[in-house]
């Protein structure tokens, strides 16, 4: 048993926390195939590993692009560069388009995917860990089983939150 609290109502005397991601198909399963969670460490672990992994890869989908557009600008800059407009710049412009355009943006653009993942890793500690809780007080308070679909679907809520906060939002409510 991985839960240090024991609530006795509802939880079989065999059980075992199951194993990251104890994921089943959930349609017709077989008799003893689905997987529960009982325990309050369980629900909040199993609920912070699904946020982590949802923000983290949407946060890394979106610094591939942001990446990507700063590989099409110095590949841009690069073309002008070779053009005829381009070499009759005075060497001042030139300098500041920069000798190498893409050498340049491969000097930092590493950077941006690093700070992506660390930002949502933080922001899904934050998320996961108010919803794990959150979670696992309301299912213990009930004596609820939890599937292991539970903390997905809250992990991809949670990521869902954060890209529709994302936006700026006009009109009145």
């Amino acid at each position: 048993m991985s839960g240090s609290y024991v609530y006795g109502a509802g939880v079989p005397s065999t059980y075992k926390t199951p194993k990251f991601p104890a994921l089943y198909w959930p349609v017709r399963a077989q008799p003893g195939e689905a997987q529960y969670l009982y325990y309050l460490g369980d629900i909040y672990r199993y609920t912070l590993f699904w946020t982590t992994i949802t923000i983290v890869s949407a946060h890394l989908c979106v610094a591939c692009w942001a990446v990507l557009m700063q590989f099409s600008s110095a590949t841009q800059r690069r073309q002008y560069l070779a053009s005829p407009a381009g070499r009759k710049m005075s060497a001042k412009n030139r300098k500041l388009l920069g000798d190498n355009p893409i050498g340049e943006t491969l000097g930092w653009v590493w950077i941006v995917p690093l700070v992506y993942v660390i930002l949502g890793g933080l922001e899904a500690l934050l998320a996961g860990t108010m919803v794990g809780l959150v979670l696992g007080a309301v299912y213990n308070a009930g004596y609820f089983a939890m599937s292991t679909w539970t903390p997905l679907l809250w992990g991809v809520i949670n990521m869902l939150v954060l890209v529709v906060s994302s936006f700026r939002i006009q009109g009145g409510l």
